[in-house]
């Protein structure tokens, strides 16, 4: 299972595509060579390995990077905010914001319907007590390993939950999924373990045991729910730019994450939304779908 590629639902196209994977080799010699596996678990999983890889991607020189970058996987600069001249280190390039008009926020009059928090590729269950598994059959965690806790978990038991995982070629800020009024979050202390499928087919609870942040935002039509941004290897820091006790639309911006592969993790308490048909359907085969921030995700029943 684990030398299998990449498969993915993409949801504008309404195709089975395979995944470009950046920095393949080294993921796989990581996650799938025994050699690998140790090293990762002497160093890789580390902070100091990121925070040292993070902090070169600030140099003036990584700058030279982002051309090629944007050659290799294609990406449209025409939705970037500023012209790809101005980037003064690929890390400027990598937090990049996008023109207001590159992702359009779906319904943003309907506060009824939610939307994906996120560019990337997507898992989504209705119940995560009773999910088969996460991205292959049998591989789950439970909420009070994701949450830090019995009592939140005890609050979302039965609820749904969706995974929303960024390449490193995607865009990487991340926004609001409901309108509502946010709290000043907490950090959960972990590791920096990868979250690309190479790595999570073989150990899923790494989103459990790496650092990440909670926010719990109170939504009047969606209830209290549960946000968390997963650190990875080689994320250099996860930023936080939204303003907490003050309610914020749906699609506003909260944060950001510095240079690598990334994941955000919504859940909602039990019988609080209805996800879209399609993405519970790929889910169900444990196979992501890919959507970008703002488009529709699922709506309050």
């Amino acid at each position: 299972m684990t030398s299998e590629p990449i498969r993915f639902y993409d949801r504008y196209r309404k195709t089975i595509e395979t995944e470009a994977v950046y920095g393949e080799a080294w993921l796989r010699w990581a996650y799938e060579n025994p050699l690998g596996r140790a090293t990762t678990w002497l160093i890789a999983r580390r902070a100091l390995f990121s925070h040292y890889f993070g902090w070169r991607m600030n140099w003036r020189a990584s700058a030279q990077r982002v051309f090629p970058f944007i050659v290799d996987y294609n990406l449209d600069v025409e939705e970037f905010a500023k012209s790809a001249f101005e980037y003064r280190t690929f890390n400027e390039f990598f937090t990049r914001a996008l023109k207001p008009s590159a992702r359009p926020i779906a319904e943003p009059e309907n506060p009824r319907l939610a939307v994906f928090p996120a560019d990337g590729r997507h898992l989504a269950f209705a119940d995560v007590a009773t999910a088969p598994g996460f991205y292959v059959k049998g591989a789950t965690f439970s909420l009070e390993q994701l949450l830090g806790g019995p009592e939140l978990a005890a609050e979302f038991a039965g609820g749904s939950m969706l995974i929303s995982r960024l390449c490193p070629v995607d865009y990487h800020r991340f926004h609001f999924p409901v309108a509502g009024t946010p709290d000043d979050g907490r950090l959960i202390g972990g590791w920096l373990y990868s979250v690309s499928p190479i790595a999570l087919r073989r150990n899923v609870e790494y989103l459990t045991q790496n650092k990440r942040r909670l926010t719990l935002i109170d939504s009047p039509e969606f209830g209290r729910v549960a946000m968390l941004e997963v650190g990875a290897t080689n994320v250099g820091s996860i930023v936080e730019t939204y303003v907490s006790g003050r309610p914020l639309p749906k699609g506003e911006e909260k944060g950001l994450f510095k240079f690598g592969g990334s994941c955000v993790i919504t859940v909602f308490a039990r019988g609080r939304i209805r996800f879209d048909a399609d993405v519970l359907e790929q889910s169900s085969q444990f196979r992501e779908t890919y959507a970008r921030m703002g488009d529709r995700l699922g709506s309050a029943p």
